[in-house]
């Protein structure tokens, strides 16, 4: 071809319009979202050309949708309402000499948007000389108008294509990587099962996204066992029920697949995602639309997948060690119990009370530098131990029927004081924040009084700690309720009516309100 090409004008050398289809996959079984191509010059005959030549082509089973601008300012708002453009045919002379390479400047540099492909088409290459644009812009590919063949037009179209792929790539990597690594650590943060299958829940629909419903379940016995755990979207209001009566006929069978095979699968709208871990159970999640297609997609969840596996696992080993220090807690309790036979399960009912004050207090917002989840996860357990510093008192003054002399209340009292000390010197040897620190605090005073009466230090207020104030009522709330030798059970009317005469006297007034509204949720 020969003779001046204006900026205004695009033609193209015959070639065969065949060679433009080679290399470029059929399209693909499933609807996916064409490729975003903008055309940006002041000649429409330029636009009407470009869509004829590249009408048809089809890229990795993705169309192309074509996107018009006939200025640079045209242009801005067009590329800033659609950022997920993966290339941009620009011509440089528009309305003015340099609109086209003011527009690379826009895209690069304000919306910091490196990913898409831009081809610089120009008519007066005179005016932007090749080497000068190349190296002062952010260009990907700078043809003349007078060179751009219909196959040029095709080859470059595609390349760019192939590359901004690539950048799209792995920036969904990048970012998926980064989502996996923060999710990891929220679940790591899970130590029960319930929070983190509900974390594990959320954290998938976030990593896949578009997931309209789904649900998390852990295999038992058979696939007929399996119950939603946790759900969202219309699985939200069947949590708890069995599988086999949620899902119709064909999920099932996918479930059961999954489940058989032990691994992912994933349908036409549809997926279940397989952890194993180092137990004989199988935990499944069941989602609906999030499906992943690609590779990355792929292995991002199997990366994904991996962690929760661990955290499974640390799950697993979590609840053997929690139920091994349980046990040890309840040995050393009953093993007090034990010797003062007549209180029977009072330690177990006052690890109850005591927790449910506690959550009660949480929920209301009381001492919230004190009362935490943590603080509500162990004050039970630690409440336990409260008379632990009894295996140290005498049976002739413990089993005693009648009352105590002056002498024998003294070392009756001392109990707390030894508890305390046997808990202390315990949890140095553990470090941090333990059940046992909490335990020497409240076997240590939970029977001084608010009023500053009690012993053994004689403390009042705030000077005696949370916990201990919690278990000073719980301990008596139960004493009352059941028999002692000196005594018969009283009623709750009786009860709540002692209670509340000690307001302020032997009962802190806030753990008193939240003792009452725990009652009132029993």
């Amino acid at each position: 071809m020969t003779g001046h090409v204006s900026d205004n004008d695009l033609m193209f050398i015959d070639d065969n319009e065949e060679e433009k289809k080679e290399s470029v996959s059929a399209t693909s079984e499933f609807c996916r979202l064409p490729w975003k191509i903008l055309i940006v010059d002041d000649d429409d005959e330029v636009h009407a050309v470009t869509r004829v030549v590249l009408g048809d082509v089809v890229f990795e089973g993705r169309s192309l949708r074509f996107l018009s601008a006939h200025s640079e300012a045209e242009a801005r708002r067009v590329v800033s309402a659609h950022p997920d453009i993966a290339a941009i045919l620009l011509d440089v002379v528009m309305e003015t000499d340099d609109a086209g390479l003011r527009l690379v400047r826009y895209i690069r540099d304000e919306l910091h948007n490196k990913a898409v492909r831009i081809i610089l088409r120009t008519g007066q290459p005179g005016q932007a000389p090749e080497r000068h644009i190349v190296v002062d812009y952010d260009i990907n590919d700078y043809k003349a108008k007078s060179e751009l063949t219909a196959q040029k037009l095709f080859t470059s179209t595609i390349s760019a294509l192939r590359s901004y792929q690539y950048i799209a790539d792995l920036e969904r990597s990048r970012q998926g990587l980064e989502k996996i690594i923060a999710l990891s650590s929220v679940l790591f943060g899970r130590k029960h099962r319930q929070p983190f299958v509900e974390s594990l829940l959320q954290n998938l629909s976030d990593l896949l996204g578009n997931v309209n419903s789904a649900f998390v379940c852990t295999q038992s016995d058979d696939s007929d066992s399996l119950r939603i755990a946790v759900g969202r979207g219309v699985y939200k209001a069947q949590e708890g029920q069995l599988v086999i009566e949620s899902l119709p006929e064909s999920a099932r069978k996918n479930m059961v697949t999954a489940l058989q095979e032990r691994r992912t699968t994933f349908f036409d709208n549809s997926g279940v995602i397989f952890f194993s871990n180092s137990a004989s159970e199988s935990t499944l999640a069941y989602v609906e639309g999030g499906v992943a297609e690609s590779a990355i997609d792929l292995k991002l969840l199997e990366i994904f997948c991996s962690k929760v596996e661990v955290g499974l696992d640390n799950i697993q080993l979590y609840d053997q060690l929690h139920r091994a220090h349980k046990g040890t807690i309840y040995a050393l309790g009953k093993l007090a119990e034990y010797r003062d036979e007549m209180t029977g399960e009072h330690v177990r009912r006052v690890e109850s009370l005591s927790r449910r004050i506690a959550k009660v207090m949480l929920s209301r917002g009381d001492f919230p530098n004190i009362v935490d989840d943590q603080f509500c996860e162990i004050i039970g357990l630690a409440s336990i131990l409260h008379d632990v510093g009894k295996i140290a008192i005498p049976d002739a003054i413990l089993r005693k029927p009648g009352a105590l002399d002056d002498q024998e209340v003294i070392i009756m009292r001392s109990h707390a004081e030894i508890g305390r000390r046997i808990l202390a010197d315990a949890a140095m040897l553990v470090g941090g924040a333990t059940y046992l620190v909490l335990g020497a605090e409240i076997a240590g005073s939970h029977h001084e009084k608010f009023d500053g009466t009690g012993y053994p230090n004689g403390l009042a207020g705030d000077a005696i700690p949370l916990s201990g104030r919690i278990v000073a009522l719980a301990d008596v709330v139960d004493a009352l309720a059941h028999k002692r030798p000196y005594k018969g059970p009283w009623s709750r009317r009786e009860i709540e009516d002692f209670v509340r005469s000690q307001i302020g006297r032997h009962f802190d007034p806030r753990v008193v309100a939240a003792f009452f509204e725990a009652q009132d949720e029993s």
